[in-house]
C-alpha cells in the first residue's frame, strides 16, 4: 500500500547568535537531505528546525523541576518521532555546547534507538574538527542512534570554500552527509527493513535492519 504520511526530518541547532553559522549549517544539511529524499521516493518531506537558544530557559527549568514546558515537550517529541535527525552544535572548549548537551540529557537513552542521525559542528578553527569523533559520536552511541558515516565540521574558513585537490569543500561534504541520511531513512521506513534483490528470490528479499547498520558502517 502506498504510504501517504510524510517523512519527517528534524534539525537541532544549538547556535546562540543570530544569525548563526550553526543554524546555517543545519539548514543546508536539511536541504541536502530533503533534496535526496524527494529525488528517490514519492512521499512528501517535512523539515523542522529546533532552535535550542529559544528553549534555553525551558531546558534549565526542566533540569531543576523534572517537568518540561509544553514548548519543550513539543521539541522533544519532534526529535524522538523524526524519521531522521540532524544535530548541530557550536564548539565550546573543545566539545559540544552546554545547551546542546543539556537538551539531549532530557531525552531518554532508548528514545533514539536506531534513528539515523547526522552529527555536525561549527567552530572558528579547523583544529577542533575532532570534536565530532571524541564528543558527538560517543554521545549518540550512548543514545543508541545510528550516526551516518559522514559528519560535517565547518570552520570559519570553510564557508565559501570549494576545497582543493586534497580535501572536499563544505558543500560536497554537506551533500554527502545529506545523501547518507536520506539513504538511512529510506532503509528503515517499513518495519525496520528495506527491500533488496536476493539470490534465488523471484521477488525482493528483506534485508534485516541490523545488516543495514553493519553495511552502512562499513561504507
Amino acid at each position: 500500500m502506498f504510504a501517504t504520511t510524510p517523512l519527517r526530518i528534524v534539525a537541532v541547532s544549538a547556535g546562540l547568535s543570530q544569525p548563526s553559522s550553526t543554524r546555517l549549517l543545519a539548514d543546508r544539511l536539511a536541504a541536502a537531505t530533503r533534496e535526496r529524499l524527494a529525488a528517490e521516493q514519492d512521499r512528501n518531506v517535512e523539515v523542522q528546525v529546533v532552535e535550542l537558544r529559544d528553549l534555553a530557559v525551558d531546558i534549565a527549568h526542566h533540569l531543576l523541576s523534572g517537568f518540561p514546558s509544553a514548548t519543550l515537550r513539543e521539541a522533544i517529541d519532534a526529535v524522538t518521532e523524526a524519521d531522521g535527525l540532524i544535530a548541530v552544535t557550536p564548539v565550546f572548549t573543545a566539545s559540544y555546547s552546554g545547551l546542546f548537551k543539556s537538551f539531549f540529557d532530557l531525552i531518554d537513552n532508548t528514545a533514539l534507538t536506531g534513528k539515523p542521525v547526522v552529527i555536525a559542528a561549527t567552530g572558528g578553527t579547523a583544529r577542533h574538527s575532532l570534536v565530532l569523533e571524541h564528543a558527538l559520536r560517543p554521545l549518540f552511541a550512548y543514545l543508541r542512534a545510528l550516526t551516518v558515516p559522514t559528519s560535517v565540521y565547518a570552520a570559519s574558513e570553510d564557508w565559501g570554500s570549494s576545497g582543493d585537490e586534497y580535501t572536499e569543500g563544505l558543500p560536497s561534504r554537506i551533500r554527502r552527509a545529506g545523501g547518507e541520511l536520506a539513504s538511512a531513512v529510506l532503509g528503515r521506513t517499513v518495519s525496520g527493513a528495506s527491500r533488496a534483490p536476493g539470490l534465488g528470490d523471484g521477488e525482493d528479499a528483506v534485508v534485516p535492519f541490523e545488516q543495514q547498520l553493519a553495511d552502512l558502517r562499513l561504507d
